[in-house]
C-alpha cells in the first residue's frame, strides 16, 4: 500500500476527495516551521512564572511550613500552601486529593507549595527558601504491604487500602473447567510506563477583563478540565474558560489527572496576574500518571481443539496514592478481552490498591495492554501444550461480525482473522516456525498476538456523542468548531477531510478552530479512541446540513429542485448543466444579505446507539470495536540475555483508512511504545523516590532498537463508522509485548511473565532451566 504524500491542494484542484488518500496532517506545516503555539510559548503582559515545591517523602506529616523568606525575595508575587488552597478535594471518582497538600503528603512528588514570581529563576530560588518540617511516616510501597491486615489505611475514613473492586461471573465457569481438556493457570505482572510525550505538561492561566479564569493548556479534554477546575476552585462553570493550546502528545497522560491546571489557576486567582506553569521533565515524571501496574492471575480451560470453554481472572492493580482513573483502567483489564472470544463462561475479581507510590492512571491502550499481555501469553502456552498453532487457536475462538459477546457487546465489524492472516504471512510465520531451532549463542524465534479495542465508550455518563459546528464564511471557506482535541493523532485532519469531502472543497479551504469552551460545543474529549467515530459522524451531519442549505439557496436561481444540484470544485451547479453554477462564496454572501439572512452556520450531532453497562457490567458500550494483530521475529543472545526485535508487522483493522499516512504513523508510534514497555522502560524507585526521572536514565526504544516498522490495514467497513472508519490510535499498542514474549519463548524455550523482559530476567530464566534439566533427565 502506497503511503506517498501527494499535495492535498493538487488533489483537490482535480476535484478528487481526500478520503482514503495519504495526506500530511493539516497541523504539520505550523509545527515543522515552529509556528505552532504551545502553552509554554504563550506570553502575556505582566505574566508571572510558577514553580511547585514537591514532597521529598512518600509519606509524611507536614508539621510546619515557613514561607517568610520566600515571600520576602524580590520578584516573588505569591507563595501558596495548602492553607491558601481550597478545601475542596479533587479526583476522577474519589474526591481525595488536595490542590496543595494539607497536613499529609502521600507520595514523593506531591505538590506542597507553589510560587509565582516575575521570572522562572526567581521562582526556583524562592522554592529553596521555603522551609518545610516533615515527620516521616511509614510508607506502603507494594500491593502486598497495602493488603496486609495490619496495614493502616492511606486515606482517612477508609477501613482498608482498597480503592475499588470489581466482581462478575457469567455462564457456568466451574462446569466449563470441568469439561475442559486442558486447564492452565499462571500469574503475570506488568509495570508502569511513563507516557513519554515530547511536551511536558503546561498551563497559562489568566483573568479576563470580566474577572473570568482563562486557561490555555496542554490537554486531551478541554471540557473535563473546565469542570474539574470550576468544581475544585469554587467557581461557576461559566466563569472558567479552557482553550487547548497546541499539544505535543498525550497518550492518556493529559486527560484530567494532573494538578498543573489547578495550581496555575489558583495562582492566577490569588495574584490577579497571568501565570505560566510548565513542568520540567523531572517534575513531569513525578506529576504525570504513568500506566497502572497489575498482577494478573489467569486460569483458562480449553477443549482438545483449542476452544476456550472457561476463563477466570484475578487482578491486583495499584493506583498509587490517589485513585484517579486507575479504577477505570482496571475495569478494562478485567473484562474487555472477554469480548474477543466466543467463550460464555467468565469470572473476574479485580481489586484496586492504594500505596504511597505516585498516582497511576490513563495510558494509551487503557488497561488493554496489561490483560492482552497475560491472555496472549497464556494462549500461546496452551496452544503449545495442545500441539496447536496459536494462530489457529485465535481464529477458532474469534467472534464474528453479528455476534454478541458474553458482556453484551454487539460486534458490527471485525477483521481480527484477516489481521492475523496478514501479519503472519508478512512475517513468514509458517516457514520460520518449522525451521530447525538455533543452537548457537544467538537464537531466533517468532511470536504473534491479537487484540481488540473500543471506538468510543459510554461509561463517563449516558452520552458518548459529539457535536460539530460548521460555519460557511463569506469567501466560501469554512470553519469547523469542535471541542474534540488533536494532540498529534490527527483529529483536525480527519474532520477537515470529512467536511471538505461533503462540500467538495480543497482541504486548504477548511480550518478547524482550537477547542475553546467559550465557543465550542461540549465534548467528552480525546480518549477511548472515540473521536473518529463520534466527531467524524457529527462532521458528516454538519457538512450535509451546509450542503442542503446551499442547495436551498441556489435552486431558485435556475428554477430547479434542490435534488437536481451537485456540489464540487468550490461551487454549486446544476447536475445536468454544469455551466449553471454559483461559487460557495457567492452563495455565502447571498445567505447573509437577504431578508431573514445571517449566514450559514449549522450544527451536526451524533450519539451512538450504545448503552451504559448495568450494575453487573453488561451492556454494549461502544459503537464499534477495532482489532489488530502483530507478528514479530526476535533474536535472543544467550550470553548477554539481550532481546532484539528483528522484524515486526502490525495489521490494523481500522474499519476504513480515511488517511493511510496518519494511521501508519499512529500504528508505528504505538508499536514503538509497546517495544519500550516490553523490553526497555521501567520506572525505578528507591524507598518511594523516583531514581530515573529523565530521558537519560529512563530507557525508551530508540531508533537503533527498532527494526523497519511494517504494517497494513484490514478495512472491515463498520456499519456505524463514518464511511466505515473506526478508531485507530490505540489498538496497535496492545499486541506488542505478548508477541515479543511469545517470540522469546519460541527462540530459547523460556516464558517471561514479568515485564519488562530484561537481559537479567532472560539469563536468570535460562539458568533456572539449566538447573532443572538434570533433575528431569
Amino acid at each position: 500500500m502506497s503511503t506517498a504524500a501527494p499535495s492535498p491542494a493538487d488533489i483537490q484542484e482535480e476535484g478528487a476527495s481526500t478520503l482514503g488518500v495519504g495526506i500530511p496532517q493539516v497541523t504539520a506545516r505550523a509545527k515543522v516551521l515552529g509556528r505552532a503555539v504551545y502553552a509554554g510559548d504563550i506570553r502575556l503582559p505582566g505574566m508571572l512564572h510558577a514553580k511547585v515545591l514537591r514532597s521529598p517523602y512518600p509519606h509524611a506529616r507536614i508539621v510546619a511550613i515557613d514561607t517568610a523568606a520566600a515571600r520576602a525575595l524580590p520578584g516573588v508575587r505569591a507563595v501558596l500552601t495548602g492553607d491558601d488552597a481550597p478545601a475542596q478535594l479533587w479526583g476522577a471518582h474519589h474526591k481525595e486529593r488536595a490542590v496543595l497538600a494539607r497536613g499529609v503528603v502521600r507520595f514523593c512528588g506531591e505538590e506542597v507549595a507553589a510560587v509565582a514570581a516575575v521570572s522562572e529563576e526567581i521562582a526556583r530560588d524562592a522554592l529553596d527558601l521555603i522551609q518545610v518540617e516533615y515527620e516521616e511516616l511509614p510508607a506502603i510501597l507494594s500491593i502486598d504491604e497495602a493488603l496486609d491486615e495490619e496495614a493502616p489505611p492511606l486515606h482517612p475514613g477508609r477501613a482498608d487500602n482498597i480503592g475499588h473492586e470489581i466482581r462478575f461471573e457469567r455462564g457456568d465457569v466451574e462446569a466449563g473447567f470441568a469439561a475442559a481438556h486442558l486447564v492452565h493457570e499462571a500469574t503475570y505482572t506488568t509495570h508502569s510506563q511513563y507516557p513519554g510525550y515530547m511536551e511536558p505538561m503546561a498551563t497559562v492561566a489568566a483573568l479576563d477583563p470580566d474577572g473570568r479564569l482563562v486557561l490555555w493548556t496542554s490537554t486531551q479534554a478541554v471540557n473535563l478540565v473546565r469542570l474539574q477546575v470550576a468544581a475544585t476552585l469554587g467557581l461557576p462553570v461559566s466563569r472558567v474558560r479552557v482553550v487547548q493550546a497546541t499539544t505535543g502528545g498525550g497518550f492518556g497522560g493529559k486527560i484530567v489527572e494532573d494538578d498543573n491546571q489547578l495550581v496555575a489557576g489558583l495562582l492566577a486567582l490569588k495574584t490577579g496576574s497571568p501565570v505560566c506553569l510548565v513542568n520540567n521533565r523531572l517534575e513531569d515524571f513525578q506529576a504525570c500518571c504513568a500506566s497502572v501496574p497489575e498482577r494478573i492471575t489467569l486460569r483458562v480451560g480449553m477443549d482438545r481443539e483449542g476452544l476456550i470453554v472457561a476463563k477466570e481472572v484475578r487482578i491486583l492493580a495499584e493506583c498509587g496514592a490517589y485513585a484517579g482513573l486507575a479504577g477505570d483502567v482496571m475495569h478494562v483489564s478485567a473484562m474487555r478481552s472477554d469480548n474477543m472470544h466466543r467463550n460464555g463462561n467468565v469470572r473476574s475479581h479485580a481489586t484496586l490498591v492504594y500505596t504511597n507510590n505516585p498516582p497511576r492512571g490513563a495510558f494509551r491502550g487503557f488497561g488493554g495492554t496489561q490483560m492482552q499481555f497475560a491472555l496472549n501469553s497464556h494462549i500461546h502456552t496452551m496452544a503449545g501444550q495442545l500441539g496447536l498453532d496459536p494462530v489457529e487457536v485465535h481464529v477458532r475462538n474469534a467472534l464474528k461480525a453479528g455476534d454478541v459477546s458474553v458482556h453484551g457487546w454487539q460486534i458490527g465489524s471485525t477483521g481480527l482473522v484477516e489481521c492475523l492472516q496478514q501479519a503472519t504471512e508478512a512475517i513468514g510465520w509458517t516457514r520460520k516456525r518449522q525451521r530447525p531451532k538455533d543452537q548457537g549463542v544467538k537464537r531466533r524465534g517468532v511470536g504473534v498476538a491479537a487484540a481488540m479495542h473500543v471506538s468510543g465508550n459510554r461509561t463517563i455518563g449516558n452520552w458518548d456523542g459529539a457535536t460539530v459546528v460548521v460555519r460557511l464564511n463569506e469567501d466560501g471557506r469554512v470553519f469547523v468548531i469542535s471541542g474534540e482535541c488533536d494532540m498529534g493523532q490527527g483529529a483536525n485532519t480527519m474532520m477537515s477531510q470529512i467536511v471538505a469531502h461533503e462540500l467538495g472543497l480543497p482541504l486548504s479551504h477548511v480550518h478547524v478552530l482550537a477547542p475553546d469552551t467559550d465557543v465550542a460545543p461540549f465534548a467528552v474529549g480525546t480518549l477511548a479512541s472515540r473521536v473518529t467515530m463520534s466527531a467524524g459522524n457529527a462532521a458528516i451531519q454538519a457538512g450535509r446540513k451546509v450542503r442542503d442549505a446551499l442547495f436551498a439557496l441556489a435552486a431558485p436561481r435556475w428554477g430547479v429542485a434542490p435534488e437536481a444540484l451537485s456540489i464540487g470544485g468550490g461551487a454549486v451547479y446544476v447536475t445536468a448543466d454544469p455551466a449553471q453554477r454559483a461559487t460557495l462564496a457567492e452563495l455565502a454572501r447571498q445567505a447573509v444579505w437577504r431578508h431573514g439572512g445571517g449566514g450559514i452556520q449549522v450544527e451536526g450531532r451524533w450519539d451512538p446507539k450504545t448503552v451504559m453497562h448495568d450494575a453487573d457490567l453488561f451492556g454494549n458500550v461502544a459503537a464499534a470495536y477495532s482489532y489488530a494483530a502483530q507478528a514479530v521475529e526476535v533474536e535472543v543472545d544467550t550470553e548477554t540475555g539481550r532481546v532484539t526485535v528483528l522484524d515486526s508487522y502490525v495489521a490494523d483493522d481500522c474499519g476504513k483508512a480515511l488517511n493511510p499516512i496518519a494511521i501508519h504513523g499512529q500504528t508505528n508510534g504505538a508499536t514503538v511504545q509497546a517495544f519500550g514497555w516490553a523490553l526497555y522502560e521501567q520506572l525505578h524507585y528507591e524507598n518511594g523516590r523516583l531514581a530515573n526521572g529523565n530521558f537519560a536514565d529512563y530507557s525508551m526504544a530508540t531508533a537503533d532498537a527498532v527494526p523497519m516498522l511494517r504494517g497494513g490495514f484490514v478495512e472491515s467497513n463498520d456499519p456505524n463508522g463514518p464511511y466505515g472508519a473506526k478508531g485507530a490510535s490505540e489498538t496497535a499498542i496492545l499486541p506488542g509485548a505478548p508477541a515479543i514474549a511469545n517470540a522469546v519463548e519460541d527462540a530459547v524455550g523460556i516464558r517471561i511473565r514479568d515485564l519488562p523482559i530484561t537481559p537479567e530476567k532472560v539469563l536468570a530464566a535460562l539458568r533456572a532451566r539449566q538447573q532443572e534439566e538434570p533433575r528431569h533427565a
